[in-house]
């Protein structure tokens, strides 16, 4: 029974994306009704290129610390990091129980033993149809398939009707591990009626069906096949179990020894292995130390790195910097993956190093993605049959496509929203629109600190990248104008000093005039006399050098 308000008009549901939108990676919506907000997913997104020395980047929360005596639970859809990675950030400002499935649940606990946050956070084990009541909103957790197993659509009910989200997922009818996605459930809710569906866009520009993932298997059985004198390393997700598992049944066939490497894989591995998620034969995994005790042909190499991340294990091989890895010629690399956007790059320079050290570099037919094409959100769609559509993960291209795909299946035009991070969608059965929009400021994690450093720091960091910096010295008395000692110009970054010897006497006698003109006064001011300093030294080298560096005066007093 829908709820009224003091007015007499229908109450309505919020939905609020907090992140996932404009871009691929940290998925996080908050659903409000009354007095109660759930949150779906908490993740974390990697950053830009022009992040410069940035760990990570996590969604702008304040509207959940501001309601935080609303806030009832999270409700985590899989285990990737674009949707787990920012909860134990994120935790620490709003403390709220977890729930989610058992291989997700394990990767979190991994995330809060690493914060010491295993003892705050509560946390709930689900299985695939229970269904949880938390204030106004009951959740019930639906199988499907994904890159990664144990992964859920919710579906979310609240006085004002149902709301599904997909999450990350795929129908594949023949998974490597675990049933195949629960359409019969999917329809029977779509029979009940659906008031929004929020469903993956990752894969919307692909025409078809996403391939199974036992496909992955048969490329990796001929390439092991064709290479059975040759040592085999294989980079991909640390979350893809069911590739992990599909590698180490090939490697156990032509038997081979296995070993993990990266702290992460080990990590998910580990327990992926203790929940039963993975069967390994026994005999066939090693410890990465005990690689140099096999002949280079009975080894497979399991690694990180599968996207050129520069401190992942596939990186440092082949920047030959890693411990217990060294690439040999004849070693047979296969990347296991595709570039997420804006990774190529990185993996294009990683598959050079490789090929250069003289290994055989396979990155096609080697992966299949987790994520639905066009005839499979077809097919959602078909079986769900929502009121309102609203695309969610993706850039603004994918979510453009997804909803032109919306509505090539009955969805009326007005009834599909391209939604942007902070936007403020209201909807009942009687209407859906965006009133507000909340401003969200990324918060960037560099070591330990999160979100002590701004857009500021950022401009510092790239004005210190591209020109360097000169720091000018110089001792005065205090109380007078006489110069004592200096003024004396350190470089980083901006010159060679002993091949520019001309350039650096040039910029002291700029000084040395600028010195001369404030001098001459009673009682110059420091801080103007800063300034003069670094506004002259600053046009003298543009017009001599067409460079901007960053130019930092000291000024002492004795």
């Amino acid at each position: 029974m829908e709820e009224k308000t003091n007015n007499g008009s229908l109450e309505k549901l919020k939905i609020i994306p907090l992140g996932g939108l404009e871009q691929i990676g940290m998925n996080i919506t908050a659903l409000e009704y009354g007095d109660s907000i759930i949150v779906v997913d908490c993740g974390l997104a990697f950053p830009q290129d022009e992040m410069l020395g940035i760990d990570l980047v996590v969604p702008d929360v304040t509207y959940l610390k501001d309601h935080a005596d609303k806030v009832k639970a999270f409700f985590i859809t899989h285990g990737h990091e674009d949707h787990i990675g920012s909860i134990p950030y994120v935790l620490k400002e709003v403390p709220a129980p977890v729930y989610a499935t058992k291989l997700t649940q394990a990767i979190i606990e991994t995330k809060l033993k690493e914060h010491d946050l295993t003892k705050s956070v509560k946390r709930k084990v689900v299985k695939h149809g229970q269904t949880i009541n938390v204030g106004d909103f009951r959740v019930e957790f639906i199988r499907v398939n994904h890159s990664i197993s144990d992964a859920s659509a919710f579906a979310i009910t609240c006085p004002v009707g149902t709301v599904v989200f997909t999450g990350d997922f795929k129908v594949d009818y023949t998974p490597v591990f675990g049933e195949p996605i629960d359409l019969r459930r999917l329809g029977e809710i779509g029979k009940k009626g659906v008031l929004a569906l929020f469903c993956d866009s990752t894969n919307v520009m692909r025409p078809g069906f996403t391939m199974s993932e036992r496909t992955v298997g048969h490329t990796f059985d001929t390439i092991f096949s064709e290479n059975r004198d040759h040592r085999i390393i294989v980079a991909t997700f640390a979350s893809n179990v069911d590739r992990v598992q599909q590698i180490i049944t090939c490697a156990a066939r032509y038997g081979r020894k296995v070993a993990l490497e990266g702290r992460s894989m080990v990590n998910v591995m580990t327990a992926a292995s203790e929940l039963g998620y993975i069967e390994i034969p026994e005999n066939t995994l090693i410890d990465a130390a005990q690689i140099k005790s096999y002949p280079p042909e009975q080894l497979v190499l399991i690694t990180t790195g599968s996207q050129g991340e520069s401190m992942a294990a596939l990186s440092r091989m082949a920047a030959s910097i890693h411990k217990r890895v060294s690439i040999m010629p004849g070693d047979v690399v296969i990347l296991s993956s595709t570039p997420i956007p804006g990774n190529e790059k990185s993996v294009s320079k990683v598959i050079n190093e490789l090929s250069q050290q003289g290994a055989n570099v396979i990155y096609q037919d080697t992966h299949v993605s987790g994520h639905a094409c066009q005839e499979e959100i077809k097919l959602i769609y078909t079986l769900l049959k929502p009121k309102y559509a609203i695309p969610v993960h993706g850039e603004y291209r994918h979510l453009a496509k997804h909803a032109e795909l919306a509505e090539s299946v009955g969805i009326p035009k007005n009834n599909i929203f391209i939604m942007h991070s902070g936007d403020v969608l209201e909807l009942n059965e009687e209407e859906a629109k965006i009133v507000d929009h909340i401003s969200l400021h990324e918060v960037l994690v560099d070591g330990l600190g999160v979100g002590d450093v701004g857009n500021a720091v950022l401009r510092d960091r790239k004005q210190l990248s591209e020109s360097g910096l000169i720091i000018v010295t110089m001792t005065m008395e205090r109380g007078t104008n006489t110069v004592l000692a200096g003024p004396e110009l350190f470089t980083r970054g901006f010159v060679y000093v002993k091949e520019s010897e001309d350039i650096i006497m040039e910029a002291t006698e700029v000084v040395c005039g600028v010195l001369d003109k404030h001098l001459n006064k009673k009682a110059a001011d420091r801080n103007r006399l800063k300034n003069e300093i670094r506004d002259t030294l600053g046009d003298h080298f543009w017009r001599t050098m067409k460079r901007e560096p960053m130019i930092i005066p000291i000024i002492m007093e004795v």
